[in-house]
């Protein structure tokens, strides 16, 4: 069942990719603005359609990647994509990532405290990162407000400089209520 739901938050429904999201997929991976800040180029047609299948592909396979597509409850709409991935050090790190046009609404909020929660209550993790850009200012204030600073550190794999953030699972339990 390639569209079964993973989690849900307020407005959002957390579910695996699927072939039809192709559209609504390089809309997203195909818009420099998008893709600049994080900072990774922007992608043809045809690598966003490898890239989807790629993704498609981890559901049946051993792969520790977990990314899924993020839709609107209130229209069922592909607005982006999450995921809980590992980062260079072996961590549980969150990901998100948004069409341009559903920037500002508070999705990104909405969506790194669903996959912390998820995180932490149904995968039982111990501990959560994130790693933004120091440049990519609006994730870096999403992050903030659940996570604490850790270290900044040259990204190879990206080529700039990153800051990563970690929340444990027992400071999470201490400020969630």
């Amino acid at each position: 069942m390639l569209d079964k739901t993973i989690f849900e938050t307020t407005r959002l429904t957390i579910r695996r990719f699927k072939h039809s999201d192709a559209s609504a997929f390089f809309d997203m991976m195909g818009n420099p603005n998008v893709m600049n800040p994080i900072p990774l180029k922007s992608l043809s047609q045809k690598e966003s359609d490898e890239k989807l299948q790629k993704l498609i592909n981890y559901y049946t396979s051993n792969s520790t990647k977990k990314i899924w597509a993020i839709d609107q409850k209130s229209n069922t709409k592909m607005i982006g994509l999450c995921g809980l991935i590992h980062n260079n050090d072996g961590e549980n790190e969150i990901a998100y990532r948004f069409r341009e046009k559903f920037w500002n609404l508070g999705y990104g909020t909405e969506i790194a405290k669903g996959l912390i929660d998820y995180g932490f209550q149904k995968l039982n993790f111990e501990l959560i990162t994130a790693d933004a850009y120091i440049l990519n200012k609006i994730s870096i204030k999403i992050i903030e407000k659940f996570m604490l600073f850790d270290k900044e550190f040259y990204n190879q794999k990206d080529n700039c400089l990153d800051r990563r953030y970690k929340l444990t699972k027992i400071k999470w339990i201490q400020n969630r209520d």
